[in-house]
């Protein structure tokens, strides 16, 4: 099993010492987050200040850009690098692009399928010299001069990764990309059920190995050195249920356990500005279901009940606050569980 850590956003300046700490502490990679700041920016300096992490975009939010945006800014960090970078994208829900990012909506499944397939067609021409003609119902690229194509770069282009939680959105992954950004909004019975036959189903759609397409999360993880930092941890996590328990786009999971009215409560607090209170409907076993709970010593059996055998890539943070590092005997021993995932094709 392969462990990302979360690098710090909210200070350029101190990136690339992060991602030095990180490097050093036995990690395999870092990821970042759109959310507050730019997730591209970070990796760049983490790219030039380490030699060996995977830096991956968890996500990046695909329809705010055009593809050919994020295949140059793809291609670029590919290059500095030396084909370390992982192009995770996510579509967000329609509220963010419409009132946040005012860009048009439409059903996102239909679109990521287009936009993975036109970034990945920029890539050939850039690469293989493959001429540009890429004709979808939302993108069309044909027009690429000798000019506008990048300089080589010796890697293959990175690996395309999507956000998914949907049936739709899960059947594009597996027939689309090189991997998927699960949310930690899952729980083990919707990975079982759900989760990995649609990845599985789409895989083998589109005469891909499991081997070469990466699962990375489904779920949350509440762990520290003692008892009260997994509780503060585990509260955190309740409030972080209640948050996304509200949106209809999560509610696939919530049916799967018969919890359907929670979710429809949850939204309708919402609505009504009662995030607070929305956290006291959260119950400790609904808690347990989204997530792994241990100390330090106890989190590794945790994890791999949790994540085995399905996930191939945890994240030992959630969010992009002050750097902490998870003990490295621990990060050994999660190193050491098998996953099917290998190496990107």
């Amino acid at each position: 099993m392969r462990v990302l850590n979360t690098l710090p956003q909210d200070k350029l300046n101190d990136v690339a010492e992060a991602a030095r700490q990180i490097e050093a502490g036995g990690y395999d990679g870092v990821v970042t987050l759109e959310n507050r700041h730019d997730p591209f920016l970070p990796l760049a300096i983490a790219a030039t200040a380490s030699s060996s992490l995977s830096l991956q975009t968890g996500i990046a939010i695909s329809f705010s850009r055009s593809p050919m945006v994020a295949a140059n800014l793809g291609w670029d960090l590919q290059a500095a690098s030396n084909g370390r970078f992982v192009l995770g994208i996510g579509s967000q829900v329609k509220g963010h692009n419409v009132r946040r990012f005012s860009v048009p909506w439409s059903a996102p499944a239909p679109r990521m399928r287009e936009y993975v397939q036109a970034v990945k067609a920029i890539w050939r021409c850039w690469k293989d010299g493959e001429q540009l003609d890429y004709q979808g119902n939302h993108y069309q690229f044909t027009l690429m001069t000798p000019n506008f194509v990048p300089e080589p770069i010796d890697s293959r282009a990175p690996p395309v990764t999507i956000a998914a939680v949907g049936p739709a959105m899960l059947k594009v992954a597996g027939e689309e990309c090189d991997g998927a950004r699960l949310h930690p909004f899952c729980t083990r019975p919707y990975l079982e059920k759900v989760v990995l036959p649609k990845l599985e189903s789409g895989l083998a759609k589109s005469g891909r190995m499991r081997e070469n397409f990466q699962i990375s999360g489904g779920g949350f993880i509440a762990t520290g050195p003692d008892q009260q930092t997994v509780d503060e941890m585990f509260e955190w996590v309740r409030m972080r249920i209640g948050f996304y328990g509200s949106t209809p786009s999560y509610w696939p999971v919530l049916k799967l356990h018969g919890l359907e009215e929670l979710g429809h409560k949850l939204n309708h607090m919402s609505k009504n500005n009662l995030w607070e209170e929305m956290t006291g409907e959260i119950s400790d076993d609904v808690v347990k279901l989204f997530c792994a709970v241990g100390t330090y010593e106890t989190i590794g059996r945790a994890i791999e009940e949790r994540f085995g055998g399905i996930s191939d890539v945890i994240t030992s943070r959630a969010a992009s606050g002050p750097l902490e590092l998870w003990p490295r005997d621990l990060l050994q021993d999660l190193q050491q569980i098998e996953t099917r995932f290998k190496n990107f094709a």
